[in-house]
């Protein structure tokens, strides 16, 4: 049998929705499903259809040349042929470059009032709006996700979510597309930054607090306040065989449904997610956008979950031009549509909704799948209010750019910055010291910010986000322009789109050591320039040769180095961490990064965030922290002898402070516990230096033998506290029992009876698990 009719049989064999005995995750309204049912009658195929297009600005001929900015007027007969006769119902992307909230309104008004006037049912429009309202000019960019990983502090999260949903809909746009909770556990992916790490956990938490931050609390009745997110990119999309984008993964189902599943199941049971984009790629030989299972199986019918799925750019197509499991597009369409995509983002043609149409009328797609895609479409409508108020004016949103709001942002960049090294306590930086500020980053926002910043690769940025602080002019501001000496040593070469790491210029690194001489301290800022997806591949994890012939010419001058990481993904440094006194990664904190960092050099805040990821330390020793036991195997003698001793420059959790804390007292209300339980661990924190700081407080459990190789250890709960000199707080964690089971090879979940290792902190307890339970329910219902 083809793979094409296997995944059409498997397609037709799945669970009905509305034969699903799990109660929905969003409440169902009554008088909405009826009032989508009466719709649905309404409509013709053509609607319908229509309504499940996605079509890119582009299409739709406008004078969108971001010097031509005055004139945003979209020619009526664009309009007429992509609304008035093809009734597309979703319009994304950007003209080029971000807008104003004024010049949105102008576009997407226009789209909204034809469509109303056309079909009477509102265009729903959405953007990459991937770390704050990132395509509107002048809105309050914050670090990207993962640096809000690195703050283990879910508030942070939430109120970056509610920031972000404010300002986008400031620009009359109602979904955006994030956050992104794909697991980064290849360093080597050039989409690591999009992502709040390599653990499960973690990027559960993390996203299902952005998504309530942007829905807010009633996912059937979303003000003018906040906006629909959209997780992707489901699932699996993190850990890529090539380490290219892209590219395929070979993931088995119990890792799959264990850890990649964990974040959407998280943000759509918790965070109730009204819509999901697919993994553009294959896992084992499959592509995500025609596999049923996940689709349709795990998704909608498992979750009895009734939101949107819409697939990535232009990615039905990808079934046959790049896949080969479907003949041409119309079998591509077919494949998808019946293995439960929703909504094309097609993005350039309208020939998607001739051909479905002609699918529909040969028996191909059945008329049932059909409206139930619309359906799902007019429902996260109606959920937006766009029915009632398909636009929304920027003049009603004050905060926008708010101080309040960049207060928020820069908060989260300061509780999102790592320090991974500090001999000596070279920090923090007195004030009067000499400082050498040198490095490719030094005076630049682009690299502050990355990727979907105002474009897509985020070229533009040193220009528009001028009146922001670089990390020189942020020094400059903090210690005054006579103790600052700037001298980049290391260049990057103009270019415009991004991802080409190899040219550099080298030649000032003469006159960054010469300068050396009159500084007190060094502060070398290195790492990448700005990048976002395909262009962001490499060859070669290691730093740049020129970055660190720089760092290793300034280290030979004897003055001490202060090195700032600011890159997307972890570059290898291991030959300059021994010539470095203090190493901080702030990874990509955004436009107010260059004050946060300041405050942390002085010591006017003090550093607490965590690695996300494990650093790695050899290009041939890339692993992530929940290693399988098995993996850390010191020797094994006789003709096989081998060492497989892990090896990393820093471990995921890892992060230093100004002051220090003591753990203490760890306690569990149930040292015995069967499933169903609630664990409640308690354990006492005290800070027991002089200044004060915050801390997170990281739960971690081992399963000590299991009928599976168990991994080393598993992030199972976290709180972030604030502790001032001498106070000690008592922290409750919380983990239900059930968290601790994992997926068998029959690919159902089982707790163990049996001991687990609980560590906080450095307390260990140990409890146990008194009964073995297995679910035949697939989500441990």
């Amino acid at each position: 049998m083809k793979l094409s009719k296997f995944i059409a049989c498997a397609t037709v064999c799945a669970f009905s929705l509305q034969a699903s005995a799990v109660e929905p995750v969003i409440p169902r309204d009554d008088a909405m499903e009826k009032r989508i049912d009466q719709l649905l009658k309404t409509l013709t195929l053509e609607e319908k259809i229509g309504q499940m297009t996605e079509l890119t600005l582009g299409v739709l001929d406008g004078p969108y040349d971001p010097a031509q900015r005055d004139n945003l007027t979209i020619p009526p007969a664009a309009l007429d042929r992509v609304i008035g006769q093809h009734k597309v119902g979703s319009i994304l992307n950007v003209a080029d470059i971000a807008l104003t909230p004024e010049q949105w309104y102008e576009i997407v008004s226009q789209i909204q009032d034809y469509s109303m006037k056309t079909i009477g049912v509102p265009c729903i429009y959405g953007l990459d709006m991937n770390h704050g309202a990132s395509y509107t000019l002048g809105a309050t960019l914050f670090p990207q996700n993962i640096n809000m990983g690195a703050t283990f502090n879910r508030n942070l999260a939430h109120r970056g979510g509610e920031i972000t949903a404010y300002e986008t809909r400031a620009s009359d746009v109602p979904w955006t597309y994030n956050p992104t909770v794909d697991l980064g556990r290849d360093p080597r992916w050039p989409r690591i930054w999009e992502n709040y790490g390599e653990d499960a956990y973690l990027s559960a938490q993390m996203g299902s607090a952005t998504v309530l931050g942007m829905q807010g609390p009633d996912p059937n009745r979303i003000d003018r306040f906040h906006i629909a997110a959209n997780l992707k990119h489901f699932m699996g999309y993190g850990v890529p065989v090539s380490g290219k984008d892209r590219t395929h993964s070979s993931i088995g189902e119990q890792e799959m449904r264990e850890k990649h599943f964990a974040p959407y199941l998280e943000a759509i049971t918790n965070g109730k997610a009204l819509s999901i984009m697919v993994n553009s790629t294959t896992n084992n030989g499959v592509p995500f956008h025609a596999n049923a299972r996940y689709l349709t199986q795990w998704l909608k019918d498992e979750l009895n979950w009734d939101g949107l799925i819409v697939t990535d750019w232009a990615d039905i197509n990808n079934l046959y031009q790049r896949e080969y499991v479907a003949t041409d597009k119309k079998d591509a369409i077919r494949i998808a549509i019946n293995a439960g995509i929703d909504m094309a983002m097609e993005p350039y043609d309208v020939d998607f909704c001739t051909l479905l149409k002609e699918l529909v009328e040969e028996g191909e797609v059945p008329m049932s799948r059909i409206d139930d895609a619309c359906a799902r479409v007019l429902r996260m409508k109606m959920r937006l209010g766009l029915f009632e108020y398909p636009n929304t004016v920027y003049t009603d949103y004050p905060l926008f750019g708010s101080e309040e709001f960049a207060a928020a942002s820069r908060l989260a960049a300061e509780e999102s910055m790592v320090l991974l090294k500090n001999d000596n306590g070279i920090l923090p930086i007195k004030s009067g010291t000499k400082i050498l500020v040198t490095g490719p980053n030094a005076n630049s926002m682009r690299s502050l910010n990355g990727g979907w910043t105002y474009t897509w690769q985020g070229q533009f940025t040193d220009a528009i986000a001028d009146r922001y602080n670089t990390i020189y002019e942020a020094l400059v501001n903090k210690y005054g322009a006579q103790n600052i000496i700037f001298e980049p040593g290391v260049k990057y070469l103009d270019y415009q789109w991004g991802g080409n790491f190899g040219p550099e210029d080298a030649s000032g690194i003469p006159a960054a050591v010469e300068k050396a001489k009159d500084a007190d301290i060094i502060v070398a800022c290195i790492g990448e320039t700005s990048y976002c997806e395909t262009p962001g591949n490499i060859n070669d994890l290691n730093l740049s040769i020129n970055q660190t012939a720089l760092v290793k010419r300034l280290a030979a001058t004897g003055k001490p180095v202060v090195l700032i990481l600011n890159e997307g993904r972890p570059r290898l440094i291991n030959d300059i961490v021994p010539l470095a006194d203090a190493i901080v990664d702030i990874m990509l904190p955004g436009n107010y990064g260059g004050d946060a960092l300041a405050d942390l050099l002085a010591g006017d805040a003090n550093f607490s965030g965590r690695l996300p990821i494990t650093y790695p330390k050899h290009s041939a020793g890339l692993i992530t922290y929940d290693f399988k036991k098995g993996e850390s195997s010191q020797t094994m003698s006789g003709a096989y002898n081998y060492d497989a001793v892990v090896d990393v420059q820093w471990l995921f959790g890892t992060g230093m402070s100004y002051t220090t804390f003591k753990y203490g007292n760890l306690r569990v209300n149930k040292p015995e516990f069967k499933a169903g339980d609630q664990l409640i661990f308690n354990v006492e924190v005290t800070n027991t230096g002089k200044v004060a700081g915050k801390e997170s407080v990281l739960l971690f459990s081992s399963d000590v033998v299991a009928s599976t190789s168990p991994d080393v250890r598993r992030l199972r709960q976290f709180e972030k506290i604030d502790l001032q000199p001498g106070e000690t707080k008592t922290v409750s964690l919380k983990v239900p029992a059930n968290d601790l089971a994992f997926v068998g090879y029959d690919e159902k979940w089982i707790l163990e009876k049996g001991d687990f290792r609980i560590q906080v902190g450095d307390q260990v307890i140990t409890v146990r698990a008194t009964e073995t339970k297995k679910w035949d329910t697939p989500n441990r219902n």
